[in-house]
C-alpha cells in the first residue's frame, strides 16, 4: 500500500449525462485526470442558492488526478461546466495499491 497525498479525487455534480460525459472525457483527453467515473443514477442535491433553499437532481463525476494536475482540472471544469459555481472538491487519496497510484500518476 503505497500513501501521500501526490494523488487526489474529486468531486463535481454535473447537471445531465451529456454534460459528465464532456467534462469527463476532455480532462482525461487533456491528461488532467487519468480516469473519470461517472455515477449513472441521479443523487438528490440540497443547497442553498441566492438565499433560497433549492433541490436537484445531478450526475457525479469520481475523478482521480495528480497534485501537480489540480489546477488545470479546476480551470478545465470551470469551463465546461453551465453552473456559475460547480462543485469542485479535492480530497487527498490517503493510500492506495501501489501499482493503481503509479498507474494514476503516470497517465496524467
Amino acid at each position: 500500500m503505497k500513501s501521500d497525498e501526490k494523488h487526489w479525487l474529486v468531486l463535481v455534480t454535473c447537471a445531465n449525462p451529456i454534460q459528465a460525459k464532456l467534462i469527463a472525457r476532455s480532462v482525461v483527453e487533456k491528461r488532467l485526470a487519468a480516469c473519470v467515473s461517472i455515477l449513472r443514477s441521479p443523487i438528490e442535491s440540497h443547497y442553498r442558492w441566492k438565499g433560497k433553499v433549492e433541490k436537484t437532481r445531478e450526475l457525479l463525476l469520481l475523478i482521480k488526478t495528480t497534485a501537480r494536475k489540480l489546477g488545470g482540472l479546476e480551470r478545465e471544469v470551470k469551463r465546461l461546466h453551465s453552473y456559475e459555481v460547480p462543485e469542485f472538491i479535492a480530497l487527498p487519496i490517503a493510500g492506495g495499491s501501489r501499482a493503481y497510484l503509479d498507474w494514476l500518476e503516470e497517465s496524467t
